[in-house]
């Protein structure tokens, strides 16, 4: 997806900031923007306690604050909520959160009696650390965006994956949605692809443990890409990829926006031997993981979003490029 390189905007309103998350995609964003990245101390004291300070003035300004979820979301979220009142408490005239990857988005509504909804409360906690709007990259569910009382921006990555794999003139590619639950977001990827949509049934025995039961639709001897939001422990891609050979799949591709790649992740993967394994750098992640392994870049994609909202144009407008 190319996004439009005029600059409509005063960057001279506006400060961005960057958590310790992420820097590789901080200065990929600073780049996209044309702007330095605001100066500020991130550390932690010998107790365990995170401290910010803003090291220039943010008075009066559009604060753009990037931070992501890793392996480490709590420590990622708490330094994330000090930067947030720091700005407020600085007078920023806004505070924009840019949080590709939304931690806890998994538990967003009670499934077993005496359990939180644990994405609602991150987002409560959000607004009471003094964002004023927040930008998010492929929600686990349409939902989270509801938990929220601000603006959120919810981004979709389809169109990032859509341009990958239209460069590669696939023939009779299936798009294949892991569950039921991530049918929706695979009909769209497979209607962008202009491709075929097939569901696979699976069972979680257990959390992170998953066995598929049964295909429906049309794979035999076509091309299968797995779309998903995440790949956690890739329980669920090893299973599916199994399965899709063996009701006679020609290849088949594993893409995810979010490379948490916890637990057995990168040994299941390589071990599948997916054509090709394709992820956002949502998350840091070493492009040497295993064979196979392809990094997108999202930073185009939110310097365009961060450009729409300050020039007060529709982001919507962003996906009809």
């Amino acid at each position: 997806m190319e996004f439009a390189a005029e600059n409509r905007y005063n960057r001279n309103t506006m400060h961005l900031f960057a958590g310790s998350s992420h820097p590789a995609l901080a200065k990929s964003l600073a780049k996209e923007l044309k702007v330095d990245l605001g100066k500020i101390i991130l550390k932690k004291f010998s107790c365990g306690e995170h401290y910010v300070k803003f090291q220039e003035s943010v008075r009066g300004k559009e604060v753009f604050i990037l931070q992501t979820a890793t392996k480490t979301p709590n420590e990622d979220l708490i330094e994330l909520f000090l930067m947030c009142q720091a700005a407020k408490l600085s007078f920023a005239k806004s505070v924009h959160v840019i949080l590709p990857h939304f931690p806890y988005s998994r538990q967003d509504r009670v499934t077993e009696p005496r359990e939180p909804i644990s994405a609602k409360l991150i987002a409560h906690l959000l607004e009471e650390a003094g964002a004023d709007h927040v930008i998010v990259l492929e929600l686990h569910s349409d939902q989270i965006q509801g938990f929220f009382s601000i603006p959120a921006d919810a981004l979709d990555a389809r169109m990032i994956f859509a341009d990958y794999f239209k460069k590669l003139n696939l023939k009779d590619p299936v798009v294949v949605a892991p569950d039921v639950g991530g049918a929706k977001r695979a009909k769209k990827f497979a209607v962008t692809l202009g491709a075929e949509l097939a569901i696979m049934h699976k069972n979680r025995s257990q959390h992170q443990e998953a066995e598929i039961f049964e295909v429906v639709g049309d794979i035999a001897g076509k091309t299968c890409i797995i779309f998903d939001d995440i790949i956690d422990t890739a329980g669920t891609l090893l299973s599916g990829k199994n399965a899709l050979m063996e009701r006679g799949a020609k290849e088949v591709f594993a893409v995810a926006t979010h490379a948490v790649f916890s637990g057995k992740a990168v040994e299941r993967l390589t071990e599948a031997h997916f054509r090709e394994v394709i992820v956002t750098d949502s998350i840091p992640t070493n492009p040497k993981l295993f064979p196979g392994l392809t990094i997108l870049p999202i930073a185009p994609l939110l310097a365009e979003v961060i450009r729409h909202v300050i020039s007060g144009q529709s982001v919507t407008d962003i996906y009809k490029k």
